[in-house]
């Protein structure tokens, strides 16, 4: 499937496009539209845009709303999402510290990118490696 979303990808962004291709579809194609563009690529699943099915919700960042839709009630995701919505939104108490490092580790990565593309890709190696870590945090438990 083409899935699509704003330019310039950030941490959300990065974050879904690393969850759709590891856990919900890994032949995935991603697309890049300009920021506030309405017009959408016909076929394409748009994500972390406003107003479409996966974006915020409830205060929740897009990463949640794929979580919810393809129930991947992994505890892993579900902390990494947590993560990704401090890093992403505004939150009146900060409780993950991971959070603002992972927020600054994806600007750099868009800023040193020479496209979205291979944004997402670097991006990727970023979400593995946090999966793997959380992952042995949760079996140490």
């Amino acid at each position: 499937m083409n899935w699509v979303t704003w330019q310039n990808v950030g941490v959300d962004r990065i974050g879904c496009a690393w969850l759709i291709r590891r856990f919900i579809d890994p032949k995935a194609r991603f697309s890049f539209i300009e920021k506030d563009s309405q017009e959408l690529p016909k076929g394409a699943q748009p994500f972390d845009i406003p107003g479409v099915r996966f974006s915020h919700h409830d205060g929740h960042c897009s990463f949640h709303a794929l979580l919810r839709e393809y129930k991947l009630g992994n505890a892993v995701l579900q902390r990494i999402a947590r993560i990704i919505d401090e890093a992403d939104t505004m939150q009146a108490v900060s409780i993950e510290p991971a959070a603002a490092g992972l927020d600054l580790i994806c600007e750099g990565i868009r800023l040193n990118s020479p496209s979205d593309d291979v944004a997402l890709e670097r991006g990727a190696i970023v979400c593995d490696a946090l999966y793997a870590r959380l992952a042995l945090d949760m079996q140490s438990e």
